[in-house]
Protein backbone atom coordinates (compact mmCIF):
# COMPACT_ATOMS: atom_id res chain seq x y z
CA UNK A 1 0.00 0.00 0.00
CA UNK A 2 1.39 3.38 -1.01
CA UNK A 3 2.19 5.95 1.66
CA UNK A 4 1.83 9.59 0.70
CA UNK A 5 4.36 12.30 1.44
CA UNK A 6 3.29 15.12 3.76
CA UNK A 7 2.50 18.52 2.25
CA UNK A 8 5.09 21.28 2.09
CA UNK A 9 5.23 22.54 5.69
CA UNK A 10 6.28 26.06 4.67
CA UNK A 11 3.70 27.58 2.32
CA UNK A 12 4.75 30.91 0.91
CA UNK A 13 2.53 33.95 1.34
CA UNK A 14 0.61 34.65 -1.90
CA UNK A 15 1.99 37.61 -3.82
CA UNK A 16 -1.52 39.03 -4.23
CA UNK A 17 -4.35 39.01 -1.70
CA UNK A 18 -7.41 36.88 -2.46
CA UNK A 19 -10.82 38.55 -2.75
CA UNK A 20 -13.22 38.38 0.19
CA UNK A 21 -15.18 35.12 0.45
CA UNK A 22 -12.71 33.22 -1.73
CA UNK A 23 -13.32 29.47 -1.66
CA UNK A 24 -10.81 26.64 -1.81
CA UNK A 25 -13.16 24.37 -3.74
CA UNK A 26 -11.07 21.19 -3.43
CA UNK A 27 -9.34 20.23 -0.21
CA UNK A 28 -9.28 17.25 2.14
CA UNK A 29 -9.10 16.29 5.79
CA UNK A 30 -7.37 13.03 6.69
CA UNK A 31 -7.90 11.46 10.07
CA UNK A 32 -6.38 11.72 12.58
CA UNK A 33 -6.33 7.95 12.18
CA UNK A 34 -6.69 7.27 15.90
CA UNK A 35 -10.01 9.13 15.82
CA UNK A 36 -11.19 8.60 12.23
CA UNK A 37 -9.58 5.38 10.91
CA UNK A 38 -8.76 4.95 7.24
CA UNK A 39 -10.64 2.40 5.15
CA UNK A 40 -9.23 -1.13 5.17
CA UNK A 41 -9.42 -1.36 1.37
CA UNK A 42 -7.73 2.01 0.69
CA UNK A 43 -5.13 2.22 -2.08
CA UNK A 44 -2.90 4.68 -0.19
CA UNK A 45 -2.25 5.84 3.36
CA UNK A 46 -1.90 9.59 3.84
CA UNK A 47 -0.23 11.35 6.73
CA UNK A 48 -2.81 12.71 9.15
CA UNK A 49 -4.10 16.13 8.05
CA UNK A 50 -6.88 17.09 10.46
CA UNK A 51 -9.12 20.15 10.34
CA UNK A 52 -6.69 22.24 12.38
CA UNK A 53 -4.08 21.94 9.61
CA UNK A 54 -6.59 22.98 6.95
CA UNK A 55 -7.88 25.96 8.92
CA UNK A 56 -4.33 27.18 9.57
CA UNK A 57 -3.53 26.97 5.85
CA UNK A 58 -6.72 28.75 4.82
CA UNK A 59 -6.16 31.51 7.36
CA UNK A 60 -2.60 31.96 6.10
CA UNK A 61 -3.51 31.98 2.39
CA UNK A 62 -6.65 34.09 2.81
CA UNK A 63 -9.49 31.65 2.06
CA UNK A 64 -12.73 32.38 3.89
CA UNK A 65 -14.48 29.27 2.58
CA UNK A 66 -13.67 25.75 1.52
CA UNK A 67 -15.16 22.56 0.09
CA UNK A 68 -13.90 19.42 1.82
CA UNK A 69 -13.92 16.55 -0.65
CA UNK A 70 -14.15 13.02 0.72
CA UNK A 71 -11.11 11.07 -0.42
CA UNK A 72 -10.92 7.38 -1.20
CA UNK A 73 -8.68 6.63 1.80
CA UNK A 74 -11.72 7.14 4.05
CA UNK A 75 -14.08 5.24 1.73
CA UNK A 76 -17.78 5.76 2.36
CA UNK A 77 -17.21 6.68 6.01
CA UNK A 78 -17.72 10.43 5.80
CA UNK A 79 -17.36 11.00 9.55
CA UNK A 80 -14.07 12.93 9.45
CA UNK A 81 -15.38 15.25 6.76
CA UNK A 82 -18.69 15.80 8.55
CA UNK A 83 -16.92 16.53 11.83
CA UNK A 84 -14.73 19.10 10.07
CA UNK A 85 -17.69 20.84 8.43
CA UNK A 86 -19.55 21.01 11.74
CA UNK A 87 -16.57 22.48 13.57
CA UNK A 88 -16.06 24.95 10.73
CA UNK A 89 -19.33 26.64 11.75
CA UNK A 90 -20.47 27.55 8.20
CA UNK A 91 -17.04 28.02 6.66
CA UNK A 92 -17.07 24.65 4.88
CA UNK A 93 -19.23 22.53 2.61
CA UNK A 94 -18.61 18.93 1.63
CA UNK A 95 -18.65 16.36 -1.15
CA UNK A 96 -19.33 12.83 0.11
CA UNK A 97 -18.61 9.33 -1.14
CA UNK A 98 -21.67 7.10 -0.83
CA UNK A 99 -23.01 3.88 -2.26
CA UNK A 100 -26.60 2.85 -2.78
CA UNK A 101 -26.84 1.32 0.69
CA UNK A 102 -27.34 4.79 2.17
CA UNK A 103 -30.95 5.47 3.12
CA UNK A 104 -32.98 8.68 2.96
CA UNK A 105 -32.19 9.48 6.59
CA UNK A 106 -28.49 9.18 5.81
CA UNK A 107 -28.72 11.47 2.78
CA UNK A 108 -30.73 14.01 4.74
CA UNK A 109 -28.16 13.97 7.54
CA UNK A 110 -25.39 14.62 5.02
CA UNK A 111 -27.34 17.49 3.47
CA UNK A 112 -28.16 19.05 6.83
CA UNK A 113 -24.48 18.72 7.73
CA UNK A 114 -23.34 20.71 4.69
CA UNK A 115 -22.85 18.16 1.91
CA UNK A 116 -23.90 19.30 -1.56
CA UNK A 117 -22.47 16.62 -3.83
CA UNK A 118 -21.17 13.08 -4.21
CA UNK A 119 -17.91 11.94 -5.73
CA UNK A 120 -17.12 8.96 -7.93
CA UNK A 121 -13.61 7.84 -8.75
CA UNK A 122 -12.71 6.40 -12.17
CA UNK A 123 -8.92 6.77 -11.84
CA UNK A 124 -7.25 3.44 -12.50
CA UNK A 125 -4.54 3.60 -9.85
CA UNK A 126 -7.20 4.32 -7.23
CA UNK A 127 -9.32 1.32 -8.16
CA UNK A 128 -10.86 2.27 -11.48
CA UNK A 129 -14.46 2.77 -12.55
CA UNK A 130 -17.29 2.21 -10.09
CA UNK A 131 -20.18 -0.17 -10.53
CA UNK A 132 -22.16 1.83 -13.08
CA UNK A 133 -25.50 0.47 -11.90
CA UNK A 134 -24.71 1.93 -8.48
CA UNK A 135 -23.52 5.15 -10.13
CA UNK A 136 -26.83 5.72 -11.89
CA UNK A 137 -28.92 4.78 -8.85
CA UNK A 138 -27.02 7.21 -6.64
CA UNK A 139 -27.31 10.00 -9.21
CA UNK A 140 -31.07 9.50 -9.39
CA UNK A 141 -31.30 9.87 -5.61
CA UNK A 142 -29.08 12.94 -5.30
CA UNK A 143 -30.93 14.64 -8.13
CA UNK A 144 -33.88 14.97 -5.76
CA UNK A 145 -31.55 16.55 -3.18
CA UNK A 146 -30.42 19.28 -5.59
CA UNK A 147 -26.84 17.97 -5.40
CA UNK A 148 -24.17 17.53 -8.06
CA UNK A 149 -21.66 14.77 -8.79
CA UNK A 150 -17.88 15.14 -8.85
CA UNK A 151 -16.04 12.88 -11.30
CA UNK A 152 -12.39 11.99 -10.72
CA UNK A 153 -11.22 10.83 -14.15
CA UNK A 154 -8.10 9.91 -16.03
CA UNK A 155 -7.63 11.79 -19.32
CA UNK A 156 -8.55 8.72 -21.35
CA UNK A 157 -11.85 8.44 -19.50
CA UNK A 158 -12.99 11.71 -21.07
CA UNK A 159 -12.85 9.94 -24.42
CA UNK A 160 -14.31 6.63 -23.27
CA UNK A 161 -17.15 8.14 -21.20
CA UNK A 162 -18.61 10.56 -23.74
CA UNK A 163 -21.93 8.72 -23.81
CA UNK A 164 -22.05 8.50 -20.01
CA UNK A 165 -21.36 12.21 -19.63
CA UNK A 166 -24.11 13.05 -22.09
CA UNK A 167 -26.64 11.08 -20.00
CA UNK A 168 -25.97 12.78 -16.66
CA UNK A 169 -28.94 14.89 -15.57
CA UNK A 170 -27.40 16.70 -12.60
CA UNK A 171 -24.56 19.22 -12.58
CA UNK A 172 -21.26 17.35 -12.78
CA UNK A 173 -17.78 18.56 -11.94
CA UNK A 174 -14.64 17.20 -13.63
CA UNK A 175 -11.75 17.12 -11.14
CA UNK A 176 -8.26 18.45 -11.87
CA UNK A 177 -8.78 19.50 -15.51
CA UNK A 178 -9.51 15.86 -16.32
CA UNK A 179 -5.92 14.93 -15.43
CA UNK A 180 -4.83 15.67 -18.99
CA UNK A 181 -1.10 15.56 -19.69
CA UNK A 182 0.64 18.82 -20.52
CA UNK A 183 3.21 16.88 -22.51
CA UNK A 184 0.54 16.07 -25.09
CA UNK A 185 -0.49 19.68 -25.70
CA UNK A 186 -3.81 21.47 -25.85
CA UNK A 187 -4.72 19.71 -29.10
CA UNK A 188 -4.81 16.24 -27.50
CA UNK A 189 -8.16 14.51 -27.92
CA UNK A 190 -9.12 14.33 -24.22
CA UNK A 191 -8.59 18.06 -23.76
CA UNK A 192 -10.38 19.00 -26.98
CA UNK A 193 -13.36 16.93 -25.83
CA UNK A 194 -13.24 18.50 -22.37
CA UNK A 195 -13.27 22.02 -23.81
CA UNK A 196 -16.18 21.10 -26.12
CA UNK A 197 -18.02 19.61 -23.16
CA UNK A 198 -17.61 22.83 -21.18
CA UNK A 199 -18.80 24.95 -24.08
CA UNK A 200 -21.78 22.79 -25.05
CA UNK A 201 -23.17 21.21 -21.88
CA UNK A 202 -24.63 23.64 -19.31
CA UNK A 203 -24.45 20.94 -16.61
CA UNK A 204 -20.67 20.53 -16.97
CA UNK A 205 -18.26 22.16 -14.51
CA UNK A 206 -14.50 21.74 -14.19
CA UNK A 207 -11.89 22.38 -11.52
CA UNK A 208 -8.91 24.20 -13.00
CA UNK A 209 -6.68 22.94 -10.21
CA UNK A 210 -4.34 19.97 -9.94
CA UNK A 211 -1.69 21.75 -12.01
CA UNK A 212 0.94 19.46 -10.48
CA UNK A 213 -0.97 16.46 -11.87
CA UNK A 214 -1.13 17.97 -15.36
CA UNK A 215 2.44 19.27 -15.47
CA UNK A 216 5.40 17.32 -16.81
CA UNK A 217 7.90 19.26 -14.72
CA UNK A 218 8.50 20.68 -11.29
CA UNK A 219 6.92 23.62 -9.55
CA UNK A 220 5.76 26.23 -10.38
CA UNK A 221 3.99 23.99 -12.99
CA UNK A 222 3.59 26.78 -15.55
CA UNK A 223 3.08 24.26 -18.37
CA UNK A 224 -0.46 23.78 -16.96
CA UNK A 225 -1.35 27.43 -17.57
CA UNK A 226 -2.67 27.05 -21.19
CA UNK A 227 -5.05 24.29 -20.09
CA UNK A 228 -6.49 26.22 -17.16
CA UNK A 229 -6.86 29.48 -19.04
CA UNK A 230 -8.56 27.74 -21.99
CA UNK A 231 -11.13 26.11 -19.69
CA UNK A 232 -11.83 29.40 -17.90
CA UNK A 233 -12.42 31.07 -21.25
CA UNK A 234 -14.71 28.23 -22.37
CA UNK A 235 -17.04 28.37 -19.34
CA UNK A 236 -16.24 31.22 -16.95
CA UNK A 237 -19.42 30.62 -14.93
CA UNK A 238 -18.72 26.90 -14.39
CA UNK A 239 -15.11 26.77 -13.26
CA UNK A 240 -13.77 26.19 -9.74
CA UNK A 241 -10.32 26.22 -8.19
CA UNK A 242 -8.81 24.58 -5.13
CA UNK A 243 -5.51 23.72 -3.52
CA UNK A 244 -6.03 19.93 -3.24
CA UNK A 245 -4.35 20.22 0.19
CA UNK A 246 -2.74 18.06 1.56
CA UNK A 247 -1.93 16.72 -1.93
CA UNK A 248 -2.41 12.95 -1.72
CA UNK A 249 -0.78 10.65 -4.26
CA UNK A 250 1.86 13.09 -5.34
CA UNK A 251 4.53 11.27 -7.31
CA UNK A 252 6.05 14.40 -8.83
CA UNK A 253 7.28 17.58 -7.12
CA UNK A 254 5.23 18.39 -4.00
CA UNK A 255 3.51 21.74 -4.62
CA UNK A 256 3.75 24.73 -2.33
CA UNK A 257 0.24 25.94 -1.57
CA UNK A 258 1.16 29.62 -1.71
CA UNK A 259 2.87 28.94 -5.04
CA UNK A 260 -0.32 27.35 -6.34
CA UNK A 261 -2.26 30.51 -5.45
CA UNK A 262 0.31 32.56 -7.37
CA UNK A 263 -0.02 30.16 -10.32
CA UNK A 264 -3.79 30.69 -10.28
CA UNK A 265 -3.24 34.46 -10.58
CA UNK A 266 -1.02 33.84 -13.61
CA UNK A 267 -3.57 31.76 -15.49
CA UNK A 268 -6.50 33.95 -14.38
CA UNK A 269 -5.15 37.51 -14.40
CA UNK A 270 -8.54 39.16 -15.01
CA UNK A 271 -10.07 40.39 -11.74
CA UNK A 272 -13.69 39.83 -12.82
CA UNK A 273 -12.96 36.25 -13.92
CA UNK A 274 -11.16 35.58 -10.62
CA UNK A 275 -14.21 36.81 -8.74
CA UNK A 276 -16.31 34.22 -10.56
CA UNK A 277 -13.71 31.46 -10.16
CA UNK A 278 -13.06 31.97 -6.46
CA UNK A 279 -16.25 33.52 -5.08
CA UNK A 280 -19.37 33.53 -7.23
CA UNK A 281 -19.20 30.08 -8.83
CA UNK A 282 -18.50 28.09 -5.64
CA UNK A 283 -21.03 30.15 -3.70
CA UNK A 284 -23.68 29.18 -6.24
CA UNK A 285 -22.80 25.50 -6.54
CA UNK A 286 -22.18 24.88 -2.85
CA UNK A 287 -24.98 26.99 -1.42
CA UNK A 288 -22.87 29.36 0.62
CA UNK A 289 -24.94 32.14 2.16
Amino acid sequence: MKSCLPPDPNPTAPLTALPANSCDAHCHVFGPANVFPYADDRSYTPPDAPLEHLVALHDFLGFDRGVIVQASCHGTDNTAMMDAIARGAGRYRGVAIVDDHIDERGLTALHDGGVRGVRFNFVKHLGGAPDMAVFWRVLERVKAMGWHVVLHLDAGDIVELQQVLSRIEVPFVIDHMGRVLASQGVEQEPFRLLVALMRDNPLAWVKVCGAERVSVGKRPFDDAIPFASTLIEAAPDRVLWGTDFPHPNISKDMPNDGGLVDLMFRFCPDEALRQRLLVENPARLYDFA
